[in-house]
């Protein structure tokens, strides 16, 4: 039977991590599994545990959002541990895309049962992060400044803070010069942002990159032009459904390593975590992370 080590920062989103957490670990012990809970004072914090947690051989299951999901996987990658993810975030997109079930019972068959998968990380270079692995996607421009206004907003939550945060970041954001290099070729973009995306989602919800897969060892490269903002408008929309990459203004290139550079100071985002601007180099780690999951197609 498995042994479970449960990550989970008490300040994130208020108590709806350890409520979330209370619901799957009633049917884990029930099964026979052991489960112990850790409180993380920090993103540095829980990582730290998520490592001695693995080193013990413990399945160790990141509870919150993508920021914690990324910032444990991430920690994660490249040691042999196996993940699981109990989401409780506002986004909850690697959860997305890799289909697990949203009620408690269903989430913790699949911790019980489901043989670990490998899937592909994100090594994250910048003056910034140095070096850092990340799980959905690396993502520079309006996307990114947006992330921070719903990262601050107070009164709305899920999908709605990111739509709102959206809003503001469109209404004041006048396009950049971008050069993005894609496995060593360069490529001129003018326009709202660049996102490397090896999750299909982000941003609560919205299909980015719909042919990405986690597992196939490349990063999707989705970069919106200059438009009218009435346009940029209605491809925020076209989101849901990733209708928008048949549009002339979206251009997807696929690689392993990309470098993505701008003209000013252009914010970039990394599973939620905005606190950064360009330039930022995006490396794929194929297979690098072992993960309790339905599916790994996006």
């Amino acid at each position: 039977m498995r042994q479970f080590t449960a990550v989970v920062n008490p300040t994130a989103g208020g108590s709806t991590g350890a409520a979330a957490l209370l619901r799957v670990a009633r049917t884990l012990r029930e099964a026979g599994a052991e489960l112990e809970t850790e409180y993380s004072r920090s993103l540095v914090h829980a990582q730290e545990l998520a490592r001695s947690a693995g080193e013990r051989g413990r399945v160790v299951l990141a509870v919150g959002g993508d920021g914690i999901a990324g910032g444990i996987g991430g920690a994660l990658s490249g040691t042999g541990s196996v993940l699981g993810l109990v989401p409780a975030g506002r986004g909850n997109d690697f959860a997305r895309a890799l289909g697990l079930p949203t009620d408690p019972d269903e989430l913790a068959r699949v911790l019980l049962l489901n043989e670990p998968r490998p899937v592909d990380t994100i090594e994250v270079e910048s003056a910034v992060h140095h070096r850092t692995v990340v799980l959905g996607s690396v993502y520079a421009g309006v996307d990114a400044l947006a992330n921070r206004h719903a990262n601050s907003a107070r009164l709305l939550r899920g999908a709605a803070s990111y739509y709102a945060g959206g809003l503001r970041a469109v209404t004041t954001w006048r396009p950049a010069d971008y050069r993005v290099t894609v496995d060593g070729q360069e490529h001129a973009h003018r326009g709202y942002t660049v996102v490397a995306a090896n999750s299909g989602y982000y941003g609560s919800g919205r299909l980015i990159a719909p042919d990405a897969r986690v597992d196939d060892g490349l990063l999707d490269v989705v970069m919106i032009r200059e438009a009218p903002r009435r346009l940029f408008f209605a491809m925020m929309n076209e989101l849901e459904t990733g209708a928008h990459v048949s549009r002339p203004e979206v251009r997807i290139l696929r690689g392993r390593e990309i470098r993505i550079e701008a003209d000013r100071e252009v914010p970039y985002g990394a599973d939620g975590e905005v606190e950064a601007v360009l330039p930022v180099t995006a490396r794929v780690l194929p297979g690098a992370l072992n993960v309790l999951c339905t599916t790994t197609r996006d």
